[in-house]
C-alpha cells in the first residue's frame, strides 16, 4: 500500500504546466492491437508502432513551447509503473497516453478522447478492460484505490484539457473523414498511476481496414499530432 501514501505528495500542479510526458501505448512484447492493411491479411501493423510514430510527432510539435518527453522512444516493453515513475522523474505536469482502438466488429470506427473519471458507459468499460489488461491481484486492488484518489485531484483539470484538445482535433477528423466519437470518461490505470492531469487518446480503430489505411498515412499522423499539440499548448497558455 506504499504507493497510496506516496501518491499524496504529488498533487501540487503549477498554474502554467510546462512539462508534458507523452506515452506511446504498448511496446516490445506488448504489441497492442493488430491491424491489416490488405484484405488478404499479409500486411500487418501493430498498435505499438503506430502509437510511437504519432507520439514522436507530438513531441516534436510540443518542443517549441514545452519540455516534452516520451515514456519510450524505441520498441521496448515498459510497465505501467515504469511509465508512472518517469512522470515523477521528469516532474511532468501533463500526461498524454497515445493508443489506437480495436474491436471484434470490423466496422467499428472513429476517434475517442478519454480523461480519468468514473463512468457507467458500456463501451468505455470495454476500452478500460483492454488497456488495463495486465493488472491483477494486489496490484489491481492498490490501483483501484489510486484511481479514486487521483480522480478527486485531477478530474477538473483533465476535463478542461480534454475539451480544448478535442476542439483542435475536430477539424482534422472532419478533413480526413473520421468519425468523432467525442470526449469520454474512463478508468485507466496508466493515467491514475501518473498522478497528473492527463488524457488517453484512442485515435481510431486499427481493426477497421479502411480507417487503418488513413491512420497509417504520414500526412494524417502529422495533422493529428499538430492538432493534439495545439490543444495542449492552448490549455497551458490559458493557465487553467
Amino acid at each position: 500500500m506504499k504507493s497510496v501514501f506516496f501518491l499524496l505528495s504529488f498533487f501540487v500542479f503549477s498554474a502554467q504546466a510546462k512539462v508534458v510526458l507523452i506515452d506511446p501505448g504498448h511496446g516490445g512484447e506488448e504489441v497492442g492491437a493488430i491491424g491489416f492493411l490488405d484484405a488478404k491479411k499479409t500486411r500487418k501493423l501493430h498498435e505499438k508502432d503506430l502509437s510511437l510514430r504519432l507520439a514522436k510527432k507530438i513531441k516534436d510539435n510540443l518542443a517549441k513551447e514545452t519540455s516534452s518527453y516520451l515514456t519510450r522512444s524505441l520498441d521496448r516493453t515498459v510497465s505501467l509503473q515504469e511509465r508512472a515513475d518517469l512522470a515523477d522523474l521528469v516532474k511532468a505536469d501533463l500526461f498524454l497516453s497515445i493508443h489506437f482502438n480495436s474491436s471484434t466488429n470490423r466496422q467499428s470506427h472513429g476517434f475517442e478522447l478519454y480523461y480519468l473519471d468514473n463512468n457507467s458507459n458500456v463501451g468505455s468499460h470495454k476500452i478500460e478492460k483492454a488497456e488495463n489488461l495486465n493488472l491483477k491481484g494486489e496490484e489491481l486492488i492498490v490501483n483501484q484505490i489510486l484511481v479514486d484518489l487521483v480522480v478527486q485531484q485531477t478530474v477538473s483539470h483533465s476535463r478542461e484539457l480534454a475539451s480544448v484538445v478535442h476542439e483542435k482535433v475536430r477539424p482534422i477528423l472532419k478533413e480526413h473523414k473520421i468519425q468523432d466519437r467525442g470526449v469520454k470518461r474512463g478508468l485507466f490505470y496508466v493515467l491514475a498511476l501518473s498522478k497528473r492531469p492527463g488524457l488517453l487518446v484512442e485515435v481510431g480503430f486499427i481493426s477497421n481496414e479502411n480507417e487503418l489505411k488513413k491512420m497509417n498515412q504520414d500526412r494524417f499522423l502529422s495533422d493529428m499530432a499538430r492538432a493534439i499539440s495545439a490543444g495542449v499548448i492552448a490549455h497551458i497558455k490559458s493557465g487553467k
